[in-house]
């Protein structure tokens, strides 16, 4: 993945109220105005806050008549995640790593059964 989109995906995504926008849109398609009825702020705000999910391709937006429509898009949100999983597999490896050395360590480190007094 281009490490500039996948910049512009995470900057789009640390903003509260776009995941909120996104998580609405992941239960379907929604109008502009529909998108900011659950939020206290105006319709240009939520406007300025769907520019930015659609410069980094979370979001895509066409025309019925007056109606602008928005629908998530998954590309951007997938390719983020497989960034994200590359990690998750190297730390669960070094923790994997760290609890097999602990344990290792323990068991030679506990007394011998003769040595244990009450």
């Amino acid at each position: 993945m281009d490490h500039d989109q996948l910049s512009t995906t995470f900057a789009a995504l640390a903003d509260p109220t776009r995941r909120a926008i996104l998580e609405r849109l992941a239960e379907g398609e929604s109008t502009v105005g529909e998108l900011a009825e659950p939020f206290a702020m105006s319709l240009p705000a939520i406007s300025k806050h769907l520019s930015v999910l659609e410069r980094a391709g979370l979001v895509t937006k066409s025309r019925d008549g007056q109606r602008r429509n928005c629908r998530i898009t998954a590309s951007p949100l997938k390719d983020a995640n497989a960034w994200l999983d590359d990690y998750r597999r190297h730390w669960e490896g070094n923790l994997d790593r760290l609890d097999t050395y602990l344990t290792r360590i323990q068991g030679s480190s506990d007394p011998a059964p003769d040595e244990e007094k009450p």
